[in-house]
């Protein structure tokens, strides 16, 4: 069983843990599914509105794919996020992949 396929199971069994929701997007964005990945970031998004990670990678994936104001608007957003939970981190990764986009 692919690790893919272990998170679709476990989140069968916690659609709510935002942290499989990430894990899973990250695989299938690892297989260049990226709409699909793109609605895994989403779910995670919505479970945790405050999950930079997801914000970041999701922009990140969508500029891997040549959707660069599907990118932008992502990233405007995670950095909101990481602004409003004092993540200087996340902020400082999210505007580095803005200015480089």
């Amino acid at each position: 069983m692919s690790r893919r396929e272990k998170l679709e199971k476990l989140i069968e069994k916690d659609a709510a843990d935002p942290f499989l929701h990430f894990g899973l997007a990250m695989e299938l964005a690892k297989e260049g599914r990226v709409d699909d990945a793109v609605a895994s970031f989403d779910r995670c998004i919505a479970h945790d509105p405050h999950y930079t990670a997801a914000f970041y990678h999701k922009g990140r994936t969508l500029l891997e794919a040549g959707r660069r104001d599907e990118a932008h608007a992502t990233l405007q957003l995670g950095t909101q996020a990481a602004r409003a939970i004092g993540n200087a981190h996340a902020l400082s990764e999210m505007e580095e992949l803005l200015a480089g986009a």
